[in-house]
């Protein structure tokens, strides 16, 4: 985001002009006929102009002893009145444009009488001092990271940390671009923590907010770790997880293709400062692509505390998901619903920051409008990190955002046979960015969002000691 500040200054000296000559037949501006032993006398209050960056206008008094006009040949510039008329003092208002450029603009204002010019003041535009960044945050994982963001600027700056734990390099700069190396250090606290980088010049300045994660572990009561991934090692995700791969259209009329690898050398997952994206984007072809992957596909977890910390992409269109299918199911004879299906976070663009939470099964499922579910909003689901999270017990279903619970369902409530209650076999977890379909697409999609990224600090596993 770029900030611009202006330092405005006029300077217009006073100036009693002396005679100036001009000859030539019948003047073209004024009709007045003059013989080339004729002089002018003219008399202008300025002999410049220093205009700041800003549109504006400023001013110069002409005086002369035959009428004359005013001319230039900046586009920028604008003057009135065009002329005037003998003997009168007349006040030029001179407007400019706003100057955009990185640098001074100069042209002439010109005293013309005659068919000539018998006078000439100049004026110079300020540019804008802009120092600007191409990120204005930055966030990391609780390992840290090294990252680069590129400063454009037109002058001196520089870039200064409130905390010891985020540093830049070069922490200073002149006049073009300059690419800076931000590192953030291992957060080895239990809290997330704020920094701030402040790019400063000679007008003014700009943050950077630098927001970092805790990498603590916390586990929950009576269980134990059995299984994480960080997200803080390589690029690619690893031997754990598995890729669906689909065309679009393959469930809920959803428009992305899911692949494993990149279209266009965009990937549809990475691994990067610390987080796994998910991204979905629109390639060459005009088809849109985005990442489904599944951890521990073919063993699963039966009952657990299933936790991760997600960042949610913005968009009409999007459709992300945290949720959890059964392992080895035979789709013949246990089809869905009547298999189960744990939805520990869904949320669709068109509704922003909306999370909900579900249950299905064969009797509860939204085909019949009978699922267990329930939605509530939070403050910046879209665009900051919010933990999600799933416990399941033998005899029950609870679901949490940032520790509150969301949803809360029972066997005993629900009904202990297999069309009530499929939850009594190994689940996988399932992390996606879907475009479009029955519900991210129910009031149409934006295109012009893309490409938008699904960030997941870690997914970690717990399960009872």
């Amino acid at each position: 985001m770029k900030h611009m500040f202006t330092i405005i200054s006029l300077a217009c000296a006073a100036l009693m002009s002396p005679a100036f000559s001009s000859c030539g037949g019948d003047d073209p501006d004024t009709g007045t006929g003059t013989t080339q032993t004729e002089k002018a006398n003219v008399t202008v209050s300025c002999d410049y102009l220093i205009i700041g960056a800003d549109r504006q206008t400023q001013d110069f008094t002409v005086t002369a002893d035959r009428d004359w006009a005013v001319r230039t040949e900046a586009d920028w510039i604008s003057l009135s009145p065009a002329g005037g008329v003998k003997d009168k003092a007349t006040k030029v208002e001179v407007s400019v444009t706003e100057n955009t450029a990185m640098t001074d603009r100069n042209a002439d204002v010109n005293i013309v009488i005659g068919g000539k010019t018998v006078k000439t003041l100049s004026v110079t535009q300020l540019f804008h001092m802009q120092a600007s960044a191409d990120r204005n945050s930055i966030n990391a994982g609780g390992q840290g990271l090294e990252t680069t963001i590129n400063i454009t600027s037109n002058c001196d700056w520089t870039l200064t940390s409130s905390e010891t734990w985020v540093s830049a390099s070069p922490a200073s700069g002149k006049s073009g671009e300059t690419a800076v190396t931000v590192k953030v250090g291992k957060n080895e606290t239990a809290e997330n923590r704020e920094a701030t980088l402040t790019l400063s010049f000679e007008s003014g300045s700009s943050e950077i907010k630098v927001t970092q994660l805790s990498d603590e572990i916390v586990i929950p009561e009576g269980y134990a770790l059995v299984w994480n991934d960080e997200f803080n090692e390589g690029t690619e995700l690893g031997s754990d997880w598995t890729h669906e791969v689909q065309n679009q259209g393959w469930v809920n009329n959803e428009l992305q293709n899911y692949i494993k690898g990149s279209k266009d050398g965009m990937k549809t997952t990475e691994l990067k400062d610390g987080f796994l994206n998910i991204n979905c984007f629109k390639a060459s072809d005009g088809k849109v692509y985005s990442g489904r992957v599944y951890a521990h596909v073919n063993s699963g977890w039966q009952y657990g505390y299933f936790e991760a910390r997600i960042n949610l992409p913005k968009g009409k269109g999007t459709w992300p998901a945290f949720w959890m299918m059964p392992v080895g199911n035979d789709w013949n004879t246990n089809p869905w619903p009547k298999c189960g299906e744990i939805d520990i976070m869904e949320e669709v663009g068109t509704v922003p920051n909306e999370v909900s939470s579900s249950l299905h099964t064969e009797k509860y499922n939204h085909t019949k409008n009978t699922q267990k579910t329930h939605a509530m909003k939070i403050a910046n689901a879209e665009g900051e990190f919010h933990t999600y999270a799933v416990e399941w017990t033998e005899d029950a279903i609870t679901t949490y955002v940032d520790g509150k619970v969301q949803l809360k369902a029972t066997k005993a409530e629900m009904g202990s046979d297999h069309d009530s209650w499929p939850f009594h076999y190994a689940f996988y977890p399932i992390l996606n960015l879907a475009w479009g379909g029955d519900w991210g697409g129910m009031n149409g999609v934006d295109e012009s969002v893309l490409p938008v990224t699904m960030k997941v600090d870690y997914l970690r596993v717990f399960q009872k000691k």
